[in-house]
């Protein structure tokens, strides 16, 4: 299992957690907006050091950035295996192809 794995599982296990003893039952806790936002705060955050070069900082930014994206599609019920099923389903599609099929 790979330290991603672990990490949805983890996040799923916190979902009935005490919102005072966990940040991520406290992300869950205050709804799939909030968690969108700070989604959106941390890749913001990789941006900056992706753009400043720093590789130490950007590696840690990308942490939080996948913990953030595992924590905003836990609160919209979708789970990494969800996404692998989607990574899979596009695997051998061009980028090109991919985006012209999801148009039609």
């Amino acid at each position: 299992m790979s330290a991603l794995e672990r990490l949805a599982q983890t996040i799923e296990s916190r979902r009935g957690a005490e919102p005072a003893e966990s940040w991520t039952a406290k992300l869950l806790a205050s709804g799939p907006e909030k968690c969108a936002e700070k989604f959106g705060e941390e890749a913001v955050e990789a941006i900056i050091e992706a753009v400043k070069g720093d590789r130490q900082r950007l590696t840690s930014e990308a942490a939080d950035v996948l913990y953030h994206l595992l924590v905003m599609l836990a609160a919209r019920d979708i789970s990494l295996s969800d996404v692998e099923a989607e990574l899979t389903r596009r695997e051998g599609m061009s980028g090109i192809e991919e985006k012209s099929a999801r148009q039609k």
